[in-house]
C-alpha cells in the first residue's frame, strides 16, 4: 500500500507499486492531464508525440513509463537503454533529479552529461554503467566520438523541449545522434509548441505515433496575468516596490539581456533583497550554485535571462516577472509558466515600455488572450500608446499584496 490516496487516478494509469511510492513521496496525488493522456500509451510501447504547455507535468509523463520498462529487464542493469536529450544544463540536470528519485525502488541507475565543465568525470562515471542517460546533443556528441559510450542497447528515446532544441540549432545534431539508436526503439517527444520543423522532424524519427496534446500555447490556468505600463527607465524602481508589496514569497524576473540581469540583480542587492543572477556569462558552476540557492530557499530572488525559462520546476514560485518583454512570443508562455505549477496558483507581471507594446500585441495573437493593464501608482507613463485600447484589468485579479495573500492562506 502507497501513501497515495485508494481513489487517486495514478493508480488507474497501470503504473506499479514502487513507482506509485515514489510518486507519494513526491507530495502528488493526482496525475495531471499530459499523464492521463501519456502514460498509458508510453507504457502499451507506442511512439507518443506529446505537446503540453509549460508546468503539466510532462517529466513525469515520460519518465515513469520508461522507468517501469526498463525495470522490467534487470539482467540489463547498467547498459544505457534510456536517452533523455534536453536542450540546456539546467533541464538536464532537473530531469536527471527526477529519474533518480522515481528510479530509486527499482535499483536503476542514471547519469548526467552536459557541457561547461570537464569531460573527465563524467568518462569515468560512465565506466560504471548506468541504465538511463540524460544529455545536451554537443556534450553527447563528444562522447560519442571519444568513444566513451555507445547508443547501441537504447530501447526508450526522449526528446524534451523540442522545439528550443530547433530554436538554439541543435536538430542536425539530434539527427546525427539518433542515427546511431537501433531503429525499434520507442521514441517520446515533447514540445511546448509545434513549429513546422518539429513536425517534421517527428515524422523522421517515430513510427506512427501517437499524437497527446494539452493546452497548446497558452499560459496555465492557475496563472494570474497583469501587465504594468511604465517607462522603461523606470522599470528597476517599479521591480523593486513590487517585490517589497509582495512580501517574502519566491520570484523570478526575466530580462532579454545578460548584462541587463547582472544590472538588476546588482540593483537589487543595494536595495537589501535577497537576490542572485543566472545568465549565459556565469560559468557553470556559479550557474548551479545560484539555482541551488534560489531552489533552497536561501535566495529569494532569481534574476535571470531565457536560460531559466524551460522546464526550471521550483515548487513555490509566487511571482514571474518579465522585466522585458520577450523578443518571441512563445517564450512569453515558458516564462510565466514557472509559477503555477501543477494545481498551484501564481502570478505573472509584464513591464511594458512604449517600445513594446508591439512585442505584447503578438503574445496575444499567440494565447489568444488578452493581458490585463494596470498602471501603478506613482509609476505612470510618460506615453503609452496601448492603454484604453485593452481590456482594463479586472478587480479581482488586481496583483495580490502581501496582506491580501495572507488572508487567502487563512
Amino acid at each position: 500500500m502507497t501513501g497515495l490516496p485508494e481513489d487517486s487516478a495514478f493508480r488507474g494509469l497501470g503504473l506499479t507499486e514502487p513507482l506509485l511510492d515514489a510518486i507519494a513521496d513526491r507530495g502528488y496525488s493526482e496525475p495531471t492531464a499530459i499523464q492521463v493522456d501519456a502514460i498509458p500509451k508510453a507504457l502499451d510501447g507506442a511512439d507518443i508525440f506529446g505537446c503540453a504547455q509549460t508546468g503539466t507535468g510532462k517529466t513525469a509523463a515520460f519518465v515513469l513509463p520508461m522507468l517501469q520498462r526498463l525495470a522490467g529487464t534487470p539482467e540489463h542493469h547498467g547498459t544505457i537503454r534510456g536517452l533523455i536529450l534536453t536542450p540546456t544544463r539546467e533541464l538536464a540536470d532537473q530531469v536527471e533529479r527526477a529519474v533518480a528519485h522515481y528510479g530509486a525502488r527499482l535499483s536503476l541507475e542514471s547519469l548526467v552529461v552536459y557541457g561547461g565543465v570537464p569531460i573527465a568525470a563524467q568518462i569515468k562515471d560512465l565506466k560504471f554503467g548506468c541504465d538511463v542517460l540524460v544529455a545536451t546533443p554537443g556534450r553527447l556528441l563528444d562522447h560519442l566520438e571519444r568513444r566513451t559510450l555507445n547508443l547501441e542497447s537504447i530501447e526508450v528515446l526522449v526528446l524534451d523541449e523540442a522545439d528550443r532544441m530547433l530554436d538554439m540549432g541543435f536538430i542536425d545534431d539530434v539527427r546525427k545522434i539518433v542515427r546511431q539508436t537501433q531503429a525499434d526503439r520507442q521514441t517520446l517527444l515533447f514540445s511546448a509548441t509545434m513549429p513546422d520543423a518539429i513536425l517534421g522532424l517527428a515524422q523522421e524519427m517515430m513510427r506512427d505515433p501517437v499524437s497527446v496534446q494539452v493546452g497548446f500555447q497558452a499560459a496555465a490556468s492557475g496563472i494570474t496575468q497583469v501587465l504594468h505600463p511604465v517607462d522603461y527607465a523606470s522599470k528597476q524602481a517599479l521591480v523593486y516596490y513590487l517585490l517589497d508589496s509582495w512580501g517574502t514569497g519566491p520570484a523570478i524576473v526575466f530580462t532579454r539581456m545578460k548584462s541587463t540581469a547582472a544590472y538588476v540583480c546588482e540593483f537589487l542587492k543595494k536595495k537589501g533583497v535577497s537576490v542572485d543572477d543566472l545568465h549565459g556569462d556565469k560559468g557553470q558552476a556559479d550557474r548551479t550554485r545560484s539555482l541551488t540557492k534560489f531552489r533552497e530557499g536561501k535566495t529569494r530572488v532569481l534574476v535571470a535571462t531565457n536560460v531559466a525559462a524551460r522546464g526550471l520546476d521550483i515548487v513555490g514560485i509566487t511571482h514571474v516577472v518579465n522585466f522585458d518583454v520577450p523578443d518571441d512570443p512563445k517564450d512569453y508562455v515558458h516564462r510565466v509558466g514557472r509559477t503555477a505549477r501543477g494545481d498551484q496558483t501564481g502570478d505573472a507581471v509584464t513591464l511594458m515600455s512604449p517600445h513594446e507594446v508591439m512585442m505584447v500585441r503578438e503574445i496575444e495573437k499567440l494565447t489568444d488572450t488578452p493581458i490585463p493593464r494596470a498602471v501603478v501608482e506613482g509609476f505612470e507613463p510618460s506615453f503609452s500608446p496601448d492603454l484604453g485600447k485593452r481590456a482594463e484589468i479586472p478587480a479581482d485579479v488586481t496583483p495580490r499584496s502581501r496582506l491580501a495573500r495572507g488572508r487567502r492562506r487563512r
